[in-house]
């Protein structure tokens, strides 16, 4: 077993740990930090298949911005209202074999691929390249990242707003 299956293995381990934590977690706070931990693994995945600007970003925008941004609406708002609701659901056994078949499929098509595991070609150059002149395009989706990013502000500043109300 070579260094980079057994780096595999252990960050598909922690990914499926901290996502099992996640969602079976009480605590919303322990929540939002399981799923810092479990994208930050997502970015060693990326590291690891040479997908570095996709590493890169997992990082600052999962880890950097949308979970941080969770943790602080999950702060600010009114807490006294987790005590009251039930946080557990009648449907999870459904929820588990409809998982559990999707990643059967999931395995099954992988199977039937002829080049599942094949490096990337040579011929298409760098995709890190391509990729960023597509995004400085005159034609790039710079709207899309604007749209995205006044989202975010408005789930902050609606945080900070029920977090105040009386």
């Amino acid at each position: 077993m070579t260094a980079e299956q057994i780096i595999f293995f252990l960050t598909a381990a922690l990914i499926l740990i901290s996502a099992l934590m996640v969602v079976t977690t009480r605590n919303l706070v322990h929540a939002a930090l399981w799923l810092v931990s479990t994208l930050f693994g997502v970015a060693v995945l990326f590291a690891s298949l040479d997908a570095t600007f996709l590493a890169v970003v997992q990082v600052v925008v999962y880890i950097g911005a949308i979970a941080i941004l969770f943790i602080f609406a999950v702060m600010l708002t009114n807490r006294k209202l987790l005590d009251k609701v039930s946080q557990t659901n009648t449907g999870w056994p459904w929820a588990a074999l409809i998982a559990i078949a999707a990643f059967a499929g999931l395995v099954f098509l992988v199977g039937k691929m002829p080049n599942a595991g094949a490096q990337r070609s040579e011929l298409f150059g760098d995709p890190l390249v391509a990729l960023s002149q597509a995004l400085v395009s005159p034609d790039a989706y710079v709207l899309a990242f604007e749209v995205a990013s006044i989202m975010l502000l408005a789930a902050l500043v609606g945080a900070v707003y029920i977090a105040n109300r009386k």
